[in-house]
């Protein structure tokens, strides 16, 4: 079978920024002939994140990333469809990953079905009780198997998802998902119904310390993102009086407030950020999810009120300059926190996956019932996993980027 892929084809460098032409498309022959334990999918969508940029470097920086090999297929989140297995039915787990995510759906197989349970992954997309695998996710449809886990048109996921339109995977990296649980939307399970939804939840559940009735304002960076638009939600559903996003643009802006019932936002690319925060947050700022870092978080760390807390998810702003995660402080911030004592705190999914099945079906709950609004910016094609990963880094996203392979 022929397939398309992409690959790595070049480092841009610790400290430059990413580029389309630093992948490359190739077409390459799969052999139908599946080993023990294989099942051929069909990649349904592919997830870009920002972590992935590491993953680009020699060096990824993070103990829990494997870094990506030149002119080597790259892999991250996916979902798709099985096309075809051949052995029976059964519950398999894995117990642990070092890479990507994915959903697929198993579309042929002469015996029965199964669940698996991902024991292990610290980013990417996808669905399951992942414990660790620091890599993507994709969702797929299963074309062949030789495990006896899947049948023909399963829906599954697996955080090793192969950057190609169709892929021999090892059954136990794939998890089985019910596409009930996002209506049918399974780009979904990427998102907010996946390991990104999940980082939202738990990081303002476990950092965040919201308290009901206490009049706790909460901002979040990186506001219009796919995961600061989940954090900003459940801020408020769980009792901030006030949320205030920060992103880059007025739709941006407007999409928060009108869309997602932000309190207010903020355009750091036009506005003073120190001095919209004092008009967007007339009381200080008692919790902080902070995904971008830098001046802006220097910024909204100034104005945080006395025993604050700060959640720090990620650093989008600095993962292309050759410096240490989390990047170092400036002084001024370092002092604040001190003298203000604001616990900030670093937060690792991974580290809460016991509550991950919880997560997952209660995220499920707030998106089918329009309580949690989901924000997508999809594009077409594998030929543009390059483009779409490159514009996502510089925020032409809004919510979760997703790249569509297949019908």
């Amino acid at each position: 079978m022929l397939v398309k892929k992409v690959v790595l084809a070049s480092r841009p460098g610790a400290n430059n920024k990413p580029v389309p032409a630093n992948f490359r498309l190739e077409e390459t022959n799969l052999a139908l002939d599946l080993q023990e334990e294989e099942v051929l999918v069909r990649t349904l969508y592919l997830s870009v994140d920002p972590y992935m940029r590491c993953r680009m470097n020699e060096d990824t920086g993070a103990e829990y990333l494997t870094p990506w090999q030149l002119c080597q297929c790259a892999d991250g989140g996916g979902v798709g469809v099985v096309e075809s297995s051949p052995d029976g039915g059964g519950v398999g787990v894995v117990e642990s990953s070092p890479d990507g995510g994915g959903v697929g759906v198993v579309e042929s197989s002469p015996d029965g079905g199964g669940v698996g349970v991902v024991e292990s992954s610290p980013d990417g997309g996808g669905v399951g009780v992942v414990e660790s695998s620091p890599d993507g996710g994709g969702v797929g449809v299963v074309e062949s198997s030789r495990h006896d886990a899947f049948c023909r048109g399963d829906v599954v996921t697996s955080f090793n998802w192969p950057w190609q339109s169709h892929a021999a995977v090892t059954g136990s990296l794939l998890h089985k998902v019910d596409p009930s649980l996002v209506d049918g939307h399974l780009s979904y399970f990427l998102g907010a119904v996946g390991m990104t939804g999940l980082t939202a939840l738990l990081g303002m559940r476990e950092k965040g310390h919201v308290t009901q009735g206490a009049n706790q304002t909460l901002v979040v960076s990186g506001a219009a993102g796919a995961c600061g638009s989940i954090a900003g939600q459940i801020g408020r559903l769980d009792g901030c009086s006030r949320v205030v996003g920060i992103c880059g643009s007025e739709e941006k802006c407007k999409t928060l407030v009108e869309v997602l019932a932000f309190t207010g936002a903020i355009n750091y690319r036009r506005q003073d950020v120190a001095a919209a925060l004092r008009d967007r947050c007339p009381d200080g700022v008692d919790v902080y999810f902070d995904n971008v870092g830098g001046s802006i978080s220097d910024a909204v760390i100034a104005q945080m009120n006395d025993g604050g807390h700060v959640v720090l998810c990620g650093q989008i702003s600095q993962y292309n300059k050759d410096v240490p995660y989390p990047p170092p402080l400036s002084q001024e911030t370092q002092d604040n926190l001190s003298r203000k004592k604001i616990l900030r705190e670093r937060f690792m999914v991974l580290n809460y996956m016991n509550k991950a099945e919880a997560a997952l079906a209660e995220l499920g709950r707030l998106v089918t019932t329009g309580q949690v609004k989901v924000l997508e910016t999809m594009e077409y094609g594998i030929e543009n996993m390059g483009v779409a990963f490159c514009s996502m880094m510089e925020g032409g996203n809004l919510g979760k980027q997703i790249i569509k392979i297949s019908d």
